[in-house]
């Protein structure tokens, strides 16, 4: 089985919480869904550490040029 895509994963934890939301759900039903959903945070979560260390910032210095750096969110923020 493959594994789920991002956004799958963050559409899918929509879906259960939405799920969630509704009244009708049982108790078992609602335990399973807490469980998916745990598991998809941890992917979702992997999937953003894995991205946040593959983004490098571009900064410019003095005289046109460029250095890479590693990311830093408080430059993101700036």
């Amino acid at each position: 089985m493959k594994e789920l895509s991002f956004e799958e994963a963050l559409k899918r934890l929509e879906k259960i919480a939405e799920d969630l939301e509704n009244d009708d759900v049982s108790l078992d039903v609602s335990l399973k869904h807490y469980e998916e959903g745990m598991r998809l945070i941890g992917l979702c979560n992997k999937k953003l550490e894995e991205a946040k260390k593959k983004v490098d910032v571009l900064v410019k210095k003095e005289g046109k040029k460029f250095q890479l750096k590693d990311f830093d969110e408080k430059l993101v923020a700036e």
